[in-house]
Order: C-alpha cells, then sequence, then structure tokens
C-alpha cells in the first residue's frame, strides 16, 4: 500500500520536469493526480503515460478563472482535493539595471500571484470538504538569497518562503498543512534557457554556466527532477502532520539554514 493511498492531487506545471516527476511518484503512491499545465497537449500525453489514475487539466496560473476552472475540475473528478503542489513557474535573469516592468510583472504573475491565488482556491476547497490537507509550494535556494542577475526570479522565490509561512500560520487551523520544497539546481530542459541567459551575460560558451554550477554541488552533481520526489511525498504524508510553515532544502547541501 502505498503512502498516498487513497488521497488525490493537484499539481501545476505538471506536464513535464519536476512537476511531471512528483506525479509519476504520487501515482506510484497510490494517488489520483490532475497533471495541470498551460500546455494542454503536452500535460495530456504525461496523464496517458502515468495511466489511469492520472487526468490532465489545462490551466493558466496567471489567470483567475482558469485556476478556479482548473480546481473544480479536479474535485469534480476526484470527489476532493487532498494535496496541492504549487510547481507552475518561471525563470527569468538580467542586471539590475536592465530589467523589465513587463518582465518583472509576468515572473511575479506566475511565480508568486499564481501561487497565492491557487492555494487560496484550493484552500477555499479543502475547507468545504472540512478534512485538511496538505499543501507545497515549490520555493528555491534562490529564495535563499540574492543572486548578481537573478533579482526578479530570487525576489519571487523569497515571496514563496514568506507566502508559505504566512498561509501556514493561518490555514492550520483548518487542518491544512502548508509547506514549501526549496530546491538547488536541478537539471532539465528549462536549463537550456537559464544557460543562455548566462552565456549572454557573463560572457560564457554555451554549457559552461551548467557545468561549473553542477561541479559547485556538494553532492557531486546537479539534482534531477526525481531528488525532490521524496520529500514530496513525505509533507503529502500523514507522517508530516504536526509539520507547518517550513521550507525545506533539497539541494545536495548547497544551502544550510
Amino acid at each position: 500500500m502505498g503512502r498516498l493511498e487513497g488521497k488525490s492531487a493537484l499539481i501545476t506545471g505538471a506536464a513535464r520536469g519536476i512537476g511531471a516527476a512528483i506525479a509519476e511518484r504520487y501515482v506510484a503512491e497510490g494517488a489520483c493526480v490532475a497533471v495541470a499545465d498551460i500546455n494542454l497537449p503536452q500535460a495530456q500525453e504525461t496523464a496517458a503515460r502515468l495511466g489511469s489514475d492520472a487526468i490532465a487539466i489545462e490551466m493558466d496560473v496567471a489567470n483567475q478563472a482558469s485556476i478556479e476552472a482548473a480546481v473544480d475540475a479536479c474535485a469534480t473528478a476526484f470527489g476532493q482535493i487532498d494535496i496541492l503542489i504549487n510547481n507552475a513557474a518561471i525563470f527569468s535573469a538580467a542586471p539590475i539595471v536592465e530589467i523589465e516592468c513587463s518582465d518583472f510583472d509576468r515572473v511575479f504573475n506566475i511565480n508568486v500571484a499564481g501561487t497565492l491565488f491557487t492555494l487560496q482556491a484550493v484552500a477555499k476547497q479543502m475547507i468545504t470538504q472540512g478534512n485538511g490537507g496538505k499543501i507545497i509550494n515549490m520555493a528555491s535556494q534562490a529564495g535563499r538569497r540574492g543572486e548578481p542577475l537573478v533579482a526578479v526570479y530570487c525576489a519571487s522565490k523569497a515571496a514563496i518562503i514568506s507566502l508559505t509561512q504566512s498561509a501556514g500560520l493561518n490555514l492550520i487551523e483548518h487542518g491544512i498543512n502548508v509547506n514549501a520544497i526549496a530546491p538547488g539546481v536541478v537539471d532539465g530542459d528549462h536549463w537550456d534557457g537559464v544557460d543562455a541567459f548566462f552565456a549572454k551575460y557573463e560572457n560564457k560558451a554555451p554549457g559552461q554556466k551548467k557545468k561549473e554550477v553542477g561541479e559547485s554541488v556538494p553532492f557531486g552533481r546537479m539534482g534531477v527532477a526525481e531528488d525532490l520526489t521524496g520529500m514530496a511525498v513525505f509533507l503529502a504524508s500523514d507522517e508530516a502532520e504536526y509539520i507547518v510553515a517550513q521550507c525545506y532544502n533539497v539541494d545536495g547541501g548547497q544551502w544550510m539554514s
């Protein structure tokens, strides 16, 4: 019997990468999973690969109506929502003097407002259900400290850590545990874009930044999406009932707090 047997989960940004890896692990642990993503065809492919315990839902976390529709669709499909993983996010980088308002707005609309209002919609659903629940926000080591070229993204992830604390303290009265996971550098398709930012602003050859970053991790390599699934299962399980408003580093030793 899996550790999440009989539970249902909504995972945002789950068509690929970290979200897809968590969805796969959750299904293996006995949960039903809604693979929610702005890219519906890719979400459908992922859900089909995971089998009959997974469904695909189109969801744009920067759009309130889309959030509410996705939460309703998940609750209707499974009868309730027991777990939320707020995973959808985007990355941005630029020197301070080149940051544009439009880029700031885009990152904060998705990374911060998207997390807050998805959390809010699911919390309302959980309160109506009356059985509590588990909400897990994806923060980042970038939220623990500043980086010279990554001010907007770092600020957005620092906001996630703070939001997790406030929401955790507020919602535990309803039996809803809100916590966060702070990954370090995680390999995947998105790193092509991240590497391109640093190639541009640090005059590095393509692939050089990624190599340097991987070598700097005390564990000896960059993380992979699967490295995060154990913590995601634990925080969603009954074993984490007494954990409230915390942010756990899963980063190969890159940050200690």
